[in-house]
């Protein structure tokens, strides 16, 4: 089972994301900002597969901070931010840090929980692919050190 950690200082996202991404199958921790979450991030282990995060919270870069100490925890933890107000130079920040994806919670015309769903079922694809890719680039190294001592 995938692993999410959302964080969000409004309880009312926190819990409605959480309540639609458990019905998805998923479990779902929540932190309710950007101490309770880079803290849960630090302690989780296994890391988390995504991290949803809020762009401002206690402070305006909380979602960047955010980002930084979950890719510092694991390099393929995947994290979409989330904003209520869409902000480009935000967004390519964060997309420059790494980043999945930033999405606006307010897209009129759109169910964002819906939207988010197929983020989240994007971001886990690419870190199963990253996650497989590593492997096999170790399987081989393993091969090559195992041939050399050999001799082979």
């Amino acid at each position: 089972m995938y692993r999410i950690l959302v964080i969000d200082d409004e309880e009312e996202v926190r819990h409605a994301l959480q309540r639609r991404l458990q019905r998805e199958g998923f479990q779902v921790d929540v932190a309710e900002g950007e101490s309770d979450g880079i803290a849960k991030i630090r302690q989780a282990s296994p890391a988390y597969d995504v991290v949803i995060t809020d762009m401002a919270m206690e402070n305006p870069d909380s979602g960047v901070r955010i980002l930084e100490a979950a890719l510092a925890h694991d390099l393929f933890s995947e994290v979409i931010v989330l904003t209520a107000y869409g902000n480009v130079a935000n967004a390519v920040e964060c997309m420059r840090r790494g980043a999945f994806d930033y999405v606006e919670k307010n897209i009129p015309g759109v169910d964002v929980y819906e939207l988010l769903v197929l983020k989240i079922e994007q971001a886990l694809e690419r870190r199963r692919s990253a996650v497989n890719t590593l492997r096999r680039m170790e399987e081989i190294t393993r091969r090559l050190t195992s041939s050399t001592r050999r001799g082979d």
